[in-house]
């Protein structure tokens, strides 16, 4: 199935999924066949912007729930002519489990998730013990997963989730990715908010 834009301009990088229960065909979705990146909650696309315009020799996909949003990264996206982005409304972990290609991604960035700081809302967390095996299905062999939060609680939680995936080990953020800031992150870093990093390489499919 093809995909069509989500606005009709034929200018649009948004796209409507043409199923929801069939993978997408990702080499169709970008007129180049590079590497693949994916943000999972791309907000306003600062990151997502700066960093594909950085690395044009790649492909990323936005996962953004939010119409507003991707209207947004979109209308920038374009004025930029990054043709090495799309963007795909739809919620993060079922896009993971069920539109994406297996192993396919060779780097996903999940920055700033929603914490869900109160104990009974905890269970909502992307990252929880289920994550690094839905990941798994997703990354490429010796892909990566890089990691940002504010929230000190949600950032052990997410550091004993994959010290517990015996297919998953920690590496360093590359200075190149740590420097390309979010728009969450910079209003933190101006607050004097700390903020934390991980990230993780899968070992073993």
């Amino acid at each position: 199935m093809k995909t069509k834009p989500i606005q009709d301009a034929d200018s649009s990088i948004a796209i409507t999924l043409p199923s929801v229960i069939h993978r997408l065909d990702v080499a169709a979705l970008f007129p180049a066949l590079q590497p693949l990146e994916v943000e999972l909650g791309s907000g306003d696309g600062s990151f997502l912007i700066q960093y594909a315009g950085e690395h044009r020799d790649r492909n990323f996909i936005g996962v953004e729930r939010l119409l507003g949003r991707v209207r947004k990264t979109d209308r920038k996206a374009n004025r930029l002519g990054l043709a090495n982005i799309r963007l795909a409304r739809i919620e993060a972990s079922y896009f993971l489990q069920y539109l994406i290609p297996a192993n396919s991604i060779e780097a996903l960035h999940l920055y700033f998730p929603d914490p869900w700081p109160k104990r009974k809302h905890r269970k909502n967390r992307l990252v929880s013990k289920q994550f690094p095996e839905l990941l798994k299905g997703s990354l490429a062999s010796g892909g990566k997963i890089y990691l940002r939060t504010d929230d000190a609680d949600y950032f052990e939680q997410m550091k004993s989730v994959f010290a517990a995936a015996p297919f998953f080990q920690e590496i360093p953020t590359p200075d190149d990715l740590a420097n390309v800031l979010t728009d969450f992150e910079r209003r933190f870093l101006k607050q004097n908010i700390q903020t934390h990093r991980a990230a993780y390489q899968l070992t073993a499919l």
